[in-house]
């Protein structure tokens, strides 16, 4: 009797694309993922810039945003998880980067003496 082997491989990012909108993630095995960017409100709330600095990690399984202490997993997107992100975590990171954006809009300005 002949038994079949099957080699499960962990679909993994080739690449990816954050619009005003939505998060495209191209995978190696030829399909692509799009889902709504308001299913992540890190993402949705980040900066173009912020939003387009990622790293893959775990050879592709896992999208890091660093500055917006954000983790995705292809394998999450896959699933159609959303952000599983309390409003009060969500509530405090909002007001942690509102601060933080203000503190780093101040100019220091020469005291005339």
């Amino acid at each position: 009797m002949n038994s079949l082997v099957v080699e499960v491989q962990e679909a993994s990012a080739q690449s990816v694309t954050v619009s005003e909108d939505s998060l495209e993630v191209d995978l190696v095995d030829g399909r692509t993922i799009i889902v709504p960017l308001v299913w992540y409100p890190r993402l949705w709330y980040g900066a173009p810039e912020e939003r387009n600095y990622f790293e893959l990690i775990g050879d592709g399984t896992l999208i890091h945003w660093p500055d917006l202490d954000e983790d995705l997993s292809i394998s999450g997107l896959l699933a159609g998880r959303q952000s599983g992100e309390s409003p009060q975590s969500l509530k405090k990171w909002l007001e942690k980067r509102t601060t933080h954006h203000q503190e780093s809009d101040l100019v220091a300005t020469p005291i005339a003496m």
